[in-house]
C-alpha cells in the first residue's frame, strides 16, 4: 500500500492532494494507495474533508523501512518523516523551490512545476481521467486551488491556475466567490486554538544567517481576531522556538481581504530582519507590510539579517 502524504501541519493543499493522489492511484492506476497527513489538518482543511464528505487520512508519525511512499506539495526533508530515507520515495509532486536532501533507491517520477497548487499540477498529470473524478476529488482539488491562491488575490496565481479552478467551480455548479467565502471563514476560525498551536499552524522552517527561523502564516479573513492576541502570541513565541529548535518564530497576519500581512515584532532581531527585508521602519511590536501575502514568494526570498 502506497502512502501518499504532504508536509507537517497540514494546510488545504497538503491535506486535499495526498487525497486527489490516492483517488487516482486507486482508481485510475489500479494501484493499492493511501491517504495520510502529518498532523492534524487546519480548520480551513477540515471544513474541505466535512464540505465534500471525505474521510480525514489517518495520522502518521512515521513511516517504516520499505513502505512506499509518494510526497506531494513539498520536498524540504524538514518538512517530512525522520525515516524517510528508509523508506521507498516512488514518486514527488510538488510546487516548491527544489530543497534537495531526499535519498531515493532507484530513479523515480518527480514533477515539480510553477504553479500556485499541487493540486492544478495533480489536474495537469491526471488529465483525460478527471472526466472519472468524482464531485468530492473535483471539490478538494478547486478547493486547494483556492487556498493556496487566496481566491486569486495571492502573488503566486498564474493564469492556469485560475482557469482549472473556474473549470473545476464550473464543473460542481459553484459560484467561487461564494465559495471562497465560506472557506475562508472557516480558515479565520481559530477560536479553539491556543497561541503555541497558532505560531505552529502553517510554518515553514528557514535558515538566515545562521540562525533557524520558524515562519509562521496566518491567513485570515478577520485579522483583528488575531490581532487582539498579540501580547499572548508574542509572550509564547520563545517557548515555541525553544521547543522546535529554533532561534526564532516570525508570524505573518496576513488580511485575505485588504491584501497586507502585519508581522509581529518581539525583539530587535525580528525589528533588523523587518526593516532590511521590507524597506520599513518598525518602531513598536507589530508592523503592517501592504502587498505582502505569499511567504513563498514575498516573504522568503527576501529575507535579509
Amino acid at each position: 500500500m502506497i502512502k501518499v502524504f504532504g508536509h507537517t501541519a497540514p494546510d488545504t493543499d497538503s491535506t486535499g492532494s495526498p487525497i486527489i493522489w490516492a483517488w487516482y492511484l486507486n482508481e485510475v492506476r489500479k494501484t493499492p494507495a493511501q491517504a495520510v497527513l502529518q498532523g492534524e489538518p487546519n480548520t480551513e482543511a477540515a471544513w474541505m474533508l466535512k464540505r465534500w464528505n471525505l474521510d480525514k487520512p489517518q495520522i502518521i508519525a512515521d513511516v517504516a523501512a520499505g513502505d512506499q511512499c509518494v510526497i506531494v506539495d513539498t520536498n524540504n526533508p524538514a518538512e517530512l518523516p525522520a525515516s524517510l530515507d528508509d523508506a521507498d520515495v516512488i514518486e514527488i509532486i510538488d510546487h516548491h523551490l527544489l530543497a534537495g536532501g531526499i535519498k531515493t533507491r532507484v530513479p523515480i517520477n518527480i514533477t515539480l512545476r510553477p504553479l500556485a497548487c499541487t493540486a492544478t499540477i495533480m489536474h495537469d498529470l491526471i488529465g483525460e481521467d478527471m472526466a472519472r473524478a468524482p464531485q468530492s476529488i473535483k471539490g478538494a482539488m478547486l478547493t486547494c486551488i483556492l487556498s493556496d491562491t487566496l481566491e486569486f488575490r495571492s502573488p503566486t496565481t498564474t493564469v492556469h491556475d485560475r482557469a482549472v479552478a473556474e473549470k473545476l467551480a464550473a464543473d460542481l455548479g459553484i459560484n467561487i466567490t461564494d465559495y471562497a467565502t465560506e472557506m475562508f471563514a472557516a480558515k479565520s476560525d481559530v477560536s479553539a486554538f491556543s497561541n503555541e498551536a497558532l505560531l505552529r499552524m502553517d510554518s515553514k522552517e528557514y535558515e538566515l544567517g545562521g540562525k533557524q527561523l520558524r515562519i509562521s502564516v496566518l491567513e485570515t479573513t478577520s485579522p483583528q481576531v488575531l490581532l487582539a492576541r498579540k501580547d499572548a502570541l508574542l509572550a509564547a513565541m520563545p517557548a515555541v522556538a525553544a521547543a522546535d529548535g529554533a532561534d526564532e518564530v516570525l508570524l505573518f497576519v496576513v488580511d485575505i481581504l485588504r491584501e497586507q500581512a502585519t508581522l509581529l515584532v518581539p525583539n530587535d532581531y525580528v525589528r533588523q530582519i523587518a526593516e532590511r527585508s521590507f524597506g520599513v521602519t518598525v518602531t513598536g511590536d507589530s508592523v503592517v507590510l501592504p502587498g505582502v501575502m505569499s511567504r513563498k514568494k514575498q516573504i522568503i526570498p527576501v529575507l535579509a539579517v
